[in-house]
């Protein structure tokens, strides 16, 4: 796994993201801060569960399988992290919410019944998931003035980092690096176009 020192992830060129959040979002996770929380533990709950799954349709994949273990585990204590800093600070965690942006990036992809092409879309959706939620990370990071807060996510954003690496790195071993790296730009390019008219809510990718 490539680990990533904080201060070299450049989001365009490390991730490969095609739309930059703006810094207006931070003000708005920040004014609605017990809510962002919320959604980021509930979306660290999610990508454990999307490992586990993947562990279980995928059970005869040994490294991927080691892998995604190591990831569940990780995103739960995650989750765990969040919800300690909610509550040392005097929050309740809220109700999940509707997560519209993992569901659009999953209309990018036709459906299939071929396994092999249904666990890159997979790993493909996960791996960009991780990525925006790095870049935000980053962005939110870098333009608060909680410096407790600012370290949290800083240290949050490269663990997503990582997970974006694990996620790409298996989905070119799985299929043809041209053509999954084709896949690949066009889920970037589509992600961005739906990024443009987000950044209004307090929520990891609203």
């Amino acid at each position: 796994m490539v680990e990533f020192p904080c201060k070299t992830i450049n989001t365009k060129i490390m991730l490969g993201l095609k739309f930059e959040t703006s810094t207006s979002w931070v003000e708005i996770a920040q004014s609605g801060l017990q809510q962002v929380l919320t959604d980021h533990a509930f979306a660290e709950q999610k990508a454990a569960s999307n490992a586990v799954s993947i562990i279980i349709n995928y059970s005869e994949e040994t490294d991927l399988v080691s892998a995604m273990s190591d990831i569940a585990i990780e995103e739960m204590e995650h989750f765990k992290m969040v919800h300690e800093f909610m509550v040392a600070r005097g929050m309740v965690l809220g109700r999940e919410q509707k997560n519209d942006y993992a569901k659009h990036l999953h209309s990018f992809f036709q459906k299939t019944k071929d396994r092999t092409d249904a666990l890159i879309q997979r790993l493909l959706i996960a791996a960009l998931i991780e990525a925006r939620s790095c870049e935000r990370f980053k962005v939110f990071s870098e333009n608060i003035e909680d410096q407790e807060l600012a370290k949290f996510y800083k240290d949050l954003m490269i663990s997503e980092a990582n997970h974006y690496s694990v996620f790409l790195g298996f989905a070119r071993q799985y299929q043809d690096r041209e053509i999954v790296d084709k896949k690949w730009e066009g889920l970037l390019a589509y992600e961005a176009d739906f990024m443009r008219n987000r950044g209004t809510k307090a929520k990891v990718h609203g």
